[in-house]
């Protein structure tokens, strides 16, 4: 058996390694959306939202179960973010960085006000799979949804890595987002690489809500905070590297728990909780002072 405070360390990196898998979803998400547009998708925990809300619009209203709910709920949001860039990125695409930035603020504006005009802004409650028991591993007291957190984010990042590295779509995507001029003259279609970039996102975005709901509890500004985690995430790993945004949301979410962790010790008494986003906020302030690219990026090169 552990001693307890060892029990109790160990149980914060397994809460972290949670949080920081929620952080690495959607963090991945806006890496895809910036390696192919080159701006940051400030409606991403928006689209998060609303797709989360879907679900539990399923099983509260239609009666679905939760995994046939969460599934529906991807097909829903994959579509949607398709649809998305057809109809709203395509047209702007071709502008300044400056006007698709805002119609990304525009989307985050639209999409919360269909949240509060349809579902209003009352908290509602969407139960996880996993239920409420705790496993007993190796004196480490560990909670199920936190283990359930923990493998459906793996999960989907090792679904993702096949997808690009095995299949003609993923080199497809790959190609696009490191040259989409070369990607066009070799017969790639860009402008659906492009699509099929927004939707998987969004997907990403959508499994991010609906594990964050049952913890946080579902409103429609609930992923706010969780934007600004994944930016520091992505940030951290760096901005145009996807491994980079699962080891940097996965760190983040360690490390914040690991401060709280020592706060309640003495060995960082300023730490609170109302200190979590201040702190990733600085992170993404010293990443972007001491390592602009991020560990995992690669500096930018100019020609003098």
């Amino acid at each position: 058996m552990l001693a307890a405070g060892l029990q109790d360390f160990m149980q914060q990196i397994v809460s972290g390694l949670a949080a920081g898998g929620i952080y690495a979803l959607l963090a991945l998400a806006l890496v895809i959306i910036h390696r192919s547009t080159g701006v940051i998708n400030f409606a991403q925990g928006e689209m998060a939202t609303l797709s989360a809300y879907i679900a539990w619009w399923l099983i509260a209203t239609h009666g679905w179960r939760y995994w046939p709910a969460f599934a529906g709920t991807l097909v829903i949001s994959f579509a949607g973010g398709v649809g998305i860039h057809r109809l709203v990125i395509r047209p702007v695409e071709r502008g300044s960085v400056l006007r698709i930035v805002i119609v990304t603020i525009g989307l985050l504006v639209a999409i919360n006000g269909f949240v509060l005009w349809k579902w209003g802004g009352e908290p509602q409650q969407l139960r996880g799979p996993f239920g409420v028991r705790t496993f007993d591993i190796g004196g480490v007291i560990v909670a199920a949804h936190d283990l359930g957190t923990i493998a459906v984010a793996l999960g989907i990042v090792f679904l993702l890595w096949l997808l690009f590295q095995y299949t003609k779509v993923g080199l497809a995507l790959r190609a696009v987002a490191v040259n989409p001029e070369e990607a066009r003259l070799v017969g790639i279609r860009v402008s659906w690489m492009l699509a099929l970039g927004w939707g998987l996102a969004a997907a990403l975005g959508a499994v991010a809500g609906m594990l964050t709901a049952p913890t946080v509890g579902l409103d429609p500004n609930m992923m706010a905070a969780m934007l600004i985690y994944a930016f520091a995430a992505a940030v951290l790993g760096g901005i145009d590297s996807p491994i980079g945004a699962v080891v940097g949301g996965l760190s983040l979410g360690v490390l914040l728990n690991l401060l709280s962790y020592g706060s309640q010790y003495g060995a960082f008494d300023w730490f609170t909780e109302e200190l979590r986003l201040p702190m990733a906020l600085l992170v993404i302030l010293v990443v972007l002072l001491v390592r602009p690219q991020g560990i995992f990026g690669k500096p930018e090169v100019k020609r003098v």
